[in-house]
């Protein structure tokens, strides 16, 4: 399951540098897979790039974007849901075309 950030995020960007996945963008800001651009997500605050969130499996036990956030605007993606099978399976796409 990807994580997803709630309008209750201040953009103040903790969780950006957590990312191992570098799946966390800037509002208004466009997200990259591989060498391809996609048009930004949100524009209204911080946001994950849906399609580049592993919850840090391969990298950490527990996604490490959750516990930095100061407003606890980081909640699981009930619309995402994913196995590890399939997490693992998107680590792997992006070891392959790039953060």
């Amino acid at each position: 399951m990807a994580l997803f950030i709630t309008d209750d995020c201040n953009s103040c960007n903790a969780c950006e540098i957590e990312c191992p996945n570098n799946a966390i963008y800037n509002p208004g800001d466009p997200w990259i897979l591989g060498s391809e651009e996609r048009p930004a997500l949100n524009d209204e605050h911080t946001y994950i790039a849906y399609d580049k969130c592993t919850e840090c499996f391969g990298f950490y036990d527990e996604p490490q974007c959750v516990p930095v956030c100061p407003t606890d605007a980081i909640i699981m993606d009930p619309d995402r849901v994913e196995t590890k099978e399939q997490l693992a399976a998107k680590k792997e796409n992006l070891d392959k075309v790039g953060r």
